[in-house]
């Protein structure tokens, strides 16, 4: 199975919280399932953590990197039919990395990890 990780659950990955579900670190530990990253990650660190919303103890840069090779993730790029997807994603989310997250699950056919209740509103699949 093909798995779409969200920024949050890859960082409660990262440093290991209890808020991060059974299943879903179970998911990533076993390193079964083809783990999908979306080039939206670690654009969402870089600009979260300059304004001051996202500590991190590295860099965006190599905190993305040390995560995405700790989990032996695949990078998604972001495609033209996954921003065009979104003009037809229902108001629900406010959050523009969230919306794309939801097309390009959408577009690939996948589903998200992630405990994000607005996310689970969208007609996609999540895993939590």
């Amino acid at each position: 199975m093909k798995v779409l990780l969200d920024t949050n659950t890859l960082l409660l990955f990262a440093v290991g919280s209890g808020r991060l579900s059974p299943r879903v670190r179970n998911l990533i530990e076993a390193q079964e399932d083809e783990l999908i990253v979306s080039a939206i990650v670690p654009w969402e660190l870089v600009i979260k953590s300059s304004a001051g919303r996202l500590e991190l103890p590295d860099s965006a840069a190599t905190v993305y990197r040390s995560i995405l090779a700790e989990i032996r993730g695949r990078e998604l790029a972001i495609t033209a039919e996954h921003a065009l997807r979104v003009s037809s994603l229902p108001a629900l989310h406010a959050d523009p990395f969230d919306r794309l997250l939801v097309a390009q699950a959408l577009v690939e056919g996948v589903p998200i990890a992630t405990n994000d209740r607005a996310i689970q509103r969208y007609a996609v699949d999540v895993i939590w």
